[in-house]
Formats: structure tokens, C-alpha cells, sequence
């Protein structure tokens, strides 16, 4: 059975709906963005990679925040499987979908408007030409 164009328009309409959700809490972004440095069935500890770095008192408020909301948020989309002890997160099937579009916003952050672009912390370093940082190449 062939779907009708209404069918794909309106599933490519959700899924995208998706992608932007996934990518609207910058946890869910920092997690994102460092698992595409890692290889395929590797995992990333947290929340030591996704924690602000400047507030080592945030780390267990950031974790709880990880695993009753952020996680299961991502697992439930797909983008990502985790296990609680130790706290690791690695890619799920549907990662690609969500990682590409950031990927492409890494891409081309030169492009991207001042206001979206200084204080987020996965683009930031790409305007600012330091690809060490999340996301990044090196």
C-alpha cells in the first residue's frame, strides 16, 4: 500500500515537530552533541559531559534533572538508550535524525543570528572558531 501525500506530508511534519522538541533544552542538546564525537556503541558519562563545568554543586541537581526528564525524553524518541548505574548514555536508532540537524547548525553558525548564537554553549564555540568544545572536531 502506497501512502498518500497528505500521510507523508503530515508524518515529515511530526517527525520534524520531534526533532525541534528533542533539541529544545540545552541538556538534551549537550548530550547530543557529544555523543556525536563518540563512535557508534560507545557511551558518555554523566552528567559529568553534559554539566556545567563552572558549578561542581550542580552536578546531582543536574543529574536528577537527567533521569526524570531529559533521559527518558530522548529514549522515548529514540534518540538515545541510558543506563542509571553508572549513568552513561549512548546513540539510539533514530540519533541520526536529531544529530544532523545540529550537526548543520554547527555547520553553518557564522550564518546564524548573534541572539541564538552567544550563550549557547553548542554553538558558541563554533562562531568563535574552537572546534574543541561540544560538537566539536577535535
Amino acid at each position: 500500500m502506497v501512502s498518500s501525500p497528505s500521510r507523508t506530508q503530515a508524518d515529515a511534519t511530526r517527525r520534524w515537530d520531534r526533532v525541534f522538541a528533542v533539541l529544545s533544552a540545552e541538556p538534551r542538546r549537550r548530550i547530543v552533541d557529544e555523543l556525536i564525537d563518540v563512535p557508534a556503541g560507545e557511551s558518555i558519562p554523566l552528567p559529568e559531559a553534559v554539566a556545567d563545568r563552572s558549578a561542581s554543586s550542580a552536578a546531582d541537581r543536574v543529574r536528577l534533572q537527567l533521569c526524570h526528564h531529559h533521559l527518558p525524553l530522548l529514549e522515548a524518541e529514540g534518540v538515545v538508550h541510558w543506563e542509571s548505574d553508572p549513568l552513561r548514555a549512548y546513540r539510539g536508532p533514530d540519533f541520526e535524525e536529531v544529530s544532523v540537524v545540529l550537526e548543520s547548525l554547527h555547520a553553518n553558525a557564522t550564518e546564524i543570528p548573534d541572539r541564538l548564537v552567544i550563550g549557547c554553549d553548542s554553538l558558541e564555540p563554533e562562531r568563535a572558531g574552537d572546534h574543541s568544545g561540544p560538537g566539536g572536531n577535535e
